[in-house]
């Protein structure tokens, strides 16, 4: 989906808009993410979704034909300069904070998957001889959704 707009101050005013929206939201899913609820951040996703993919194709647009808001003017463009620094300064706090998440999440999965295998390694009957059974080794686990 494209931008409909009448001219060049319009096209900026659009964006000014869009990149605001933009930013509030990513800045919405960073601040659920800081405060270990990840499952608030599902509540902007769509939206989030749908406005990346459309500044996604304006900044190639314009980036293409720079003339589309080359008319706008100065002060409304300035506008959108800072939008758009506040836009990336959002995204560098998300990726921190989905960083952070993951790093978690990854602790997590290795702490199960150590206490599983030690568990595990109890000898369960005797070998040759009458000597205890080696301990068997430590296989993965798989987290469905669904289970």
């Amino acid at each position: 989906m494209a931008l409909s707009a009448l001219d060049a101050a319009d096209r900026v005013e659009q964006l000014v808009i869009l990149t605001e929206r933009l930013t509030e939201l990513v800045a919405l899913e960073a601040q659920a993410f800081e405060q270990q609820r990840p499952q608030e951040a599902m509540a902007y996703i769509e939206e989030t979704s749908r406005l990346a993919n459309i500044y996604r194709h304006e900044s190639a647009r314009v980036r293409a034909n720079p003339a589309m808001v080359a008319s706008a003017p100065l002060a409304q463009r300035t506008r959108l300069i800072r939008a758009t620094e506040a836009f990336d300064s959002v995204l560098a706090r998300q990726g921190r904070a989905l960083d952070a998440a993951r790093t978690v999440t990854e602790g997590l999965v290795r702490t199960i998957a150590n206490e599983v295998a030690a568990q595990r390694t109890t000898g369960s009957g005797y070998g040759l001889k009458g000597a205890p059974s080696a301990p068997g080794s430590a296989t993965s686990i798989t987290l469905n959704k669904r289970a």
